[in-house]
């Protein structure tokens, strides 16, 4: 694996992960500038970059909060984030297409859950698509069944790992 670093982004990086978004998602499911704009104005400690050469090339995403359930409205509200609560969601888990399937992805997950155990949340919760759920699984997250979210017109699956 070439040289890499993981570092927590600053209110600056808000253009480029907005542009790795719109590499990873739809249109419909990408979050705007302007929401990763306000996000990394409350909790920009919750987003890891991992960096090669200087350029992102993937990156892990979530606010903290009470709520046991992943909900569309903090996507939208990061006024939501509550810096001591339990439970440590994941917004987005996203690699540069050109460096898929390399271990990038694998290394920031992992970092999140370390860190999420350092600050004794609860677990972590996320919602993917059915197609990724067995990815999680390997990193211990249980798949819950279809979740509430609407985002993007898509079915999504909510999956939880629990710390505590």
């Amino acid at each position: 694996m070439k040289k890499y670093i993981i570092r927590p982004a600053v209110e600056s990086d808000a253009d480029k992960i907005a542009e790795l978004e719109r590499l990873c998602f739809p249109v419909e499911e990408a979050a705007s500038n302007a929401d990763f704009a306000d996000r990394l104005k409350v909790y920009a400690k919750h987003f890891l970059l991992l960096e090669l050469d200087g350029v992102l090339i993937a990156m892990i995403n979530g606010m903290v909060t009470d709520e046991p359930d992943l909900k569309d409205e903090m996507y939208h509200n990061a006024g939501m984030h509550n810096e001591n609560g339990k439970w440590q969601m994941i917004f987005g888990l996203e690699s540069h297409p050109d460096f898929r399937k390399q271990g990038y992805a694998a290394l920031l997950i992992e970092k999140f859950i370390e860190e999420a155990k350092k600050q004794n949340r609860f677990g972590l919760v996320l919602t993917c698509k059915e197609i990724l759920i067995h990815y999680y699984e390997k990193f211990g997250f249980v798949n819950e069944g279809i979740s509430c979210s609407e985002h993007g017109n898509v079915v999504w699956y909510q999956m939880r790992k629990k710390l505590i």
